[in-house]
């Protein structure tokens, strides 16, 4: 059964007949940027950690759980009255579902913001590690003055970049944006590939391990510590209903799904394979530390200061579709008997102007969040992403699971549940190892 005509979607104050449908090209778009965020930097560190056969793997059939969980949510979601994430949960599992699922988006995106807001700041302006203090490109390129600190840099980015995105009431009227942002995440998969071609071609790459060594520095637990990672660079169900509803037909949704799935899982595998066969087993968890050590010459400066550039160009353009679920789960928690959110500018204004604003002071007051975020890939992404859809399948309210759904969705949850605990487990430990 599919939804009443007329039904509202979130943020959106017209029906699916009074607005102009989405289009599949644009909801590519929209999916890989919501994809490919933060942890395309990660991707090299784990070809380093788990070997490339197991990695690709990993990224693979994370992938494919991807699908199935999305087409898990948009079948109930179409079987329901319903057309948010929260509302699939509240069908199954009442306001308790509903709620659990908002703080998870919530907690998510507010912490994913932020480290965006770092990250762009640490490009732009730099930062200081303990004694050790890393140039932005704005003060490599023009010196150290007052207009290109940390706070100006973040400021005029947020009020002349990020705020026009972050107003518009349409996910589809971001595909332009999204488009770029996708650009930029293949040009920086076309640059990791020259730079490993032009070292293997000059003899100074490291023949890459097929698979995982294990000795004194890793361990049989530290390989679950990738999973999360993985995990989170393919979680993007918090947009799933939004751009999905802006559709005529619920395929068309499903088509650009797997499209823009496809598109992001030959972007990591890419990277990784380039990023690792690149720095090999000097590579970081962040491989922009990589790029920002090897800029001991003019060419090495040069492709330096390109991924960086790119990649906070890319984060710029990710933040809105952030904040776009974010804006809407904040509302429907906080205002959910107020008419919809688009048709109230003044709400819609606040809200969005207190989202900036706090990210803003947040990256200004903390200097790195990283762990954090880890944490939170080992929890509320993994739930996101396979734990409440496989919940919503196993429930199964309104008799559509087959057994076939109902295994899947079982396999889903059990994998979720335990590589979440190993990992967490694994990450206390080496931080508490760490400190002793």
């Amino acid at each position: 059964m599919s939804p009443a005509v007329g039904a509202s979607v979130p943020l959106l104050g017209e029906s699916n007949r009074a607005m102009t449908p989405a289009s599949v090209s644009g909801a590519v778009f929209n999916v890989a940027t919501s994809i490919v965020g933060a942890g395309i930097m990660s991707i090299p560190a784990i070809m380093k950690v788990l070997g490339v056969v197991p990695a690709f793997a990993m990224i693979i059939v994370v992938a494919v759980l991807a699908e199935l969980s999305v087409e898990f949510l948009m079948r109930f979601t179409h079987s329901g009255e319903t057309r948010t994430y929260a509302g699939v949960m509240r069908e199954a599992f009442g306001s308790p579902g509903a709620l659990v699922v908002q703080v998870c988006v919530i907690i998510t995106n507010v912490g994913a913001l932020i480290l965006y807001l770092i990250i762009i700041g640490d490009v732009l302006s730099g930062k200081q590690d303990g004694g050790e203090v890393h140039l932005g490109i704005l003060q490599q390129w023009f010196g150290i003055h007052w207009w290109n600190s940390r706070e100006f840099a973040l400021l005029f980015t947020l009020v002349f970049v990020m705020f026009p995105l972050v107003l518009y009431k349409r996910v589809e009227s971001l595909k332009y944006s999204s488009a770029v942002s996708t650009f930029l995440a293949v040009a920086f998969v076309g640059i990791c590939c020259g730079l490993a071609i032009s070292a293997l071609v000059q003899g100074k790459t490291q023949t890459p391990r097929l698979f995982p060594r294990l000795d004194y520095q890793t361990s049989f637990f530290d390989l679950f510590t990738a999973v999360p990672v993985v995990v989170t660079a393919f979680t993007f169900h918090f947009n799933v209903h939004p751009i999905g509803f802006e559709f005529a037909k619920p395929s068309q949704m499903t088509t650009a799904v797997r499209l823009a799935l496809l598109l992001c899982a030959v972007i990591y595998i890419s990277v990784g394979l380039f990023g690792y066969l690149l720095f090999g087993d000097s590579t970081q968890s962040d491989i922009l530390i990589n790029f920002d050590q090897s800029n001991d010459s003019v060419v090495g400066s040069l492709f330096s200061t390109l991924v960086r550039v790119s990649y906070a160009l890319h984060i710029m353009l990710v933040f809105p579709l952030l904040n776009f679920s974010l804006r809407s789960n904040i509302d429907e928690v906080l205002f959910s008997n107020k008419p919809m959110l688009a048709t109230d500018n003044k709400r819609f204004m606040i809200l969005t102007l207190v989202l900036l604003v706090f990210s803003y002071l947040a990256a200004i007051a903390i200097p790195d969040i990283w762990y954090f975020f880890q944490f939170l890939g080992s929890s509320s992404a993994v739930c996101l992403a396979f734990i409440f859809p496989g919940s919503i399948v196993l429930r199964d309210a309104y008799g559509i699971s087959t057994k076939r759904d109902k295994i899947i969705a079982l396999i889903m949850i059990i994998l979720a549940v335990v590589t979440s605990v190993l990992a967490i487990s694994t990450n206390i430990y080496n931080v508490l190892s760490s400190k002793s």
